[in-house]
């Protein structure tokens, strides 16, 4: 009712100035161009992702190029096999910082004798709603909390896969007779999934073994990825009063109460240098950035010299209880 009475109004108006400006310029205004939504294109203005610059990775930037799906911010490289490509791009992250970062699958033009699908995922785990904080709780909730139509085909353990480990298990449908492998690893504080299906258990093993072509990071680990060296040490709730020497609220005049999970970089000098909003209203971005841009951190020391950290702070309100 407030869109269509703004609308009239506006309309009102524009009815009320067009004749007085012809009087002025002796000419007849010229209509407005109408600007039509193309067919098959749904607008949503509401709560999106963005980011402070358009420089620093961030962890939907994830492509598939050349047969090649590669995420910069993860660190990871994974050659597709054969004949499959991705077909849809992942929807925005979640507010409580679940990404899908590529959902892979055979090309319709696939001749192979069986079909299945990859799916690669990634969990903020200083938002996570679970009650797990590495990639290894991660694996044991899920399969603790299977739905009573599963089984558990390969119960959780340690795998290797390209040269990292990974917490795995196995588990499957016996009513559509689908078989799920779920592989995970800790990468800058993110729990990465890769998620294996089809009705074909030799296929899976053979998707097994080719994500050995896989790269990742060497810190990625189901209980480590911490971050470091190349990358800033991820630090789980650092905007800690003992940690801030200056910090300005942002003033938030509407949508005041959904959840804005925020990622940071915080610079050597404690300034705050990157700002990633997993979830925000246009408003919202402006208004915290204002603020962090005067936050000011303790230059945090390890072996003794200052390093970048990046660390997630959570404004408006929680959509749900979690467990760190």
């Amino acid at each position: 009712m407030r869109i269509r009475f703004s609308c009239f109004i506006a309309i009102l108006a524009l009815s009320l100035s067009s004749p007085a400006s012809a009087q002025d310029t002796g000419q007849r205004s010229a209509p407005a161009p109408v600007t039509k939504v193309p067919a098959g294109v749904i607008l949503v203005k509401g709560a999106w992702s963005s980011a402070s610059d358009l420089v620093t990775p961030l962890p939907e930037g994830g492509t598939v190029a050349h047969d090649v799906f590669s995420d910069p911010y993860f660190g990871m490289t994974l050659p597709l096999p054969q004949g499959w490509t991705e077909k849809y791009k992942g929807p925005p992250p979640s507010d409580s910082g679940r990404y899908v970062l590529a959902q892979l699958s055979p090309s319709d033009t696939f001749q192979g004798p069986a079909r299945g699908s990859i799916l690669i995922t990634a969990q903020d785990m200083f938002f996570t709603p679970l009650p797990a904080g590495n990639a290894t709780q991660w694996i044991g909730y899920a399969k603790d909390h299977l739905q009573a139509d599963y089984r558990v085909e390969k119960p959780p353990t340690q795998v290797k896969i390209a040269d990292r480990s990974f917490a795995f298990f196995a588990y499957w449908s016996p009513v559509a007779q689908l078989h799920w492998y779920v592989l995970a690893t800790e990468i800058r504080c993110h729990t990465v999934e890769i998620v294996l299906t089809s009705q074909d258990a030799e296929l899976l093993d053979v998707l097994m073994r080719g994500l050995n072509r896989m790269k990742l990071p060497a810190a990625a680990s189901p209980t480590g990825g911490t971050g470091g060296t190349d990358v800033p040490v991820c630090i789980q709730d650092y905007a800690r009063a003992e940690n801030l020497v200056a910090r300005v609220d942002p003033v938030l005049t509407e949508h005041r109460f959904n959840p804005m999970p925020v990622r940071v970089i915080v610079d050597r000098q404690g300034n705050v240098k990157h700002i990633h909003f997993l979830s925000a209203f246009p408003g919202q971005t402006k208004a915290i950035a204002d603020a962090l841009g005067q936050w000011k951190f303790r230059p945090y020391l390890r072996d003794g010299q200052p390093v970048e950290v990046e660390t997630g702070i959570l404004f408006g309100r929680a959509s749900r209880p979690g467990t760190p």
